[in-house]
């Protein structure tokens, strides 16, 4: 499997990494979910090259995750806003960020709270099944061939 090509793997994973598989773009996600939008601003918050950051934020226009809406004319300036896909990261944001505040806090603590703002708790993420409503974690699930995979695998 190479790694430019990850995008046309029969697997969802692959695909998925193929456009946030790399450490500064899961940080550029972070900010946008921050609900950061410009580029000084990404460039000032991550301490990262303007070339890199460029790179970074065209990809994720070019995948669909963010699009650039213009904030300015002269000179012309731009803002880099969730489209509906990009926004349909949120809850595997939220699993890394649970993640990290599980395992990686330290003692102080969580960094960063959330609540929710139907019923205003701070909360913590989980998995539900759609189906059934219940909790799902990784002994409770059974992976099966869907009708996206390889011939051979569905045989």
């Amino acid at each position: 499997m190479r790694w430019d090509e990850l995008d046309k793997e029969a697997c969802s994973v692959a695909r998925t990494v193929s456009v946030i598989g790399d450490r500064w773009t899961l940080l550029v996600l972070r900010e946008c979910f921050l609900r950061v939008r410009r580029f000084e601003e990404f460039q000032t918050r991550l301490g990262i090259t303007r070339h890199l950051l460029a790179d970074r934020l065209r990809k994720l226009v070019k995948a669909g995750v963010l699009q650039k809406v213009a904030y300015q004319d002269r000179p012309k300036r731009y803002e880099y806003r969730l489209t509906d896909r990009g926004l349909d990261l949120h809850p595997l944001m939220m699993a890394i960020v649970h993640w990290g505040d599980t395992h990686m806090a330290g003692r102080r603590g969580r960094p960063l709270l959330h609540r929710h703002k139907a019923c205003g708790q701070d909360f913590d993420p989980v998995t539900v099944c759609s189906q059934c409503g219940e909790p799902v974690d990784a002994r409770g699930v059974h992976v099966h061939p869907g009708p996206g995979a390889p011939r051979m695998a569905r045989a």
